[in-house]
């Protein structure tokens, strides 16, 4: 995902202020862990998440607390039509356990 240059502060309060039915939703989803970081150098963002069962991170786009979520983000980050963050997929080369 991408941030747009200048939201770095404004990203980290609307996160640190996280809805309670947003978290509700991603821990009834499965997620038990989830982290963003942010690449100062270039406004990209990476999430890292556990869940349980991978296949069901695509049902969130269809929970309105998600999609109101998307909406209140678009303004500080590159977003799809439907107001989903612009995201790439990254290839795992390497992993310890």
């Amino acid at each position: 995902m991408k941030l747009f240059p200048g939201n770095e502060a404004e990203y980290k309060k609307r996160h640190d202020a996280l809805w309670p039915e947003l978290e509700q939703l991603l821990h009834a989803t499965g997620i038990s862990e989830y982290s963003i970081f942010l690449d100062e150098t270039t406004n990209s963002l990476f999430g890292v998440l556990k869940i349980q069962d991978p296949a069901a991170l695509d049902n969130l786009p269809a929970h309105p607390v998600m999609q109101k979520w998307w909406a209140y983000m678009k303004d500080i980050m590159e977003s799809n039509a439907d107001n989903s963050p612009v995201s790439t997929p990254l290839k795992e080369v390497f992993y310890l356990p």
